[in-house]
């Protein structure tokens, strides 16, 4: 493109000082500009179509490392998420047995004061009843109780 330049120029130079100069030379010069300017467009377009394709590559090669990310992290909660329903499920599962030898417990404990109750009210009746004995005779003999 410079060497056009230079020859635009020289070609002006002797355009203005030469009065048989043929301006076809000139029209020449312009087309060789012509040509040059589409060569330059043509391989900025190349080279902007060759940046497209490579950043396409770079962000298919991104949206690969994304994907591959989110399913090791997809998997790593997936695992998490099991490990805590594992533990949930242990923790259910103990709770339940406490629970159950709770519940036990306190049948156990119910039917143990239940059978002391009656044990209770039947040595009071013997005691009642005994006393009663012991009053009817002492009534019937005639005796008076020390007491």
């Amino acid at each position: 493109m410079e060497a056009l330049i230079s020859q635009f120029t020289f070609l002006s130079d002797e355009a203005l000082q030469d009065k048989n100069f043929d301006p076809s030379t000139i029209e020449d010069l312009m087309k060789l500009f012509e040509i040059e300017a589409y060569k330059a467009w043509a391989a900025m377009e190349l080279e902007q179509e060759n940046e497209v394709e490579a950043a396409e590559i770079e962000l298919a090669e991104a949206e690969d490392e994304l994907d591959s990310s989110m399913e090791r992290a997809m998997d790593e909660f997936r695992r998490f998420e099991e490990e805590m329903e594992r533990m949930a499920e242990e923790e259910l599962s103990r709770l339940e047995e406490t629970a159950e030898r709770a519940r036990k417990m306190g049948k156990l404990t119910e039917n143990a004061a239940s059978v002391a109750s009656k044990r209770y009210i039947e040595a009071a009746l013997n005691s009642a009843t005994a006393s009663m004995k012991s009053a009817w005779k002492g009534i019937s003999s005639n005796k008076v109780h020390p007491n």
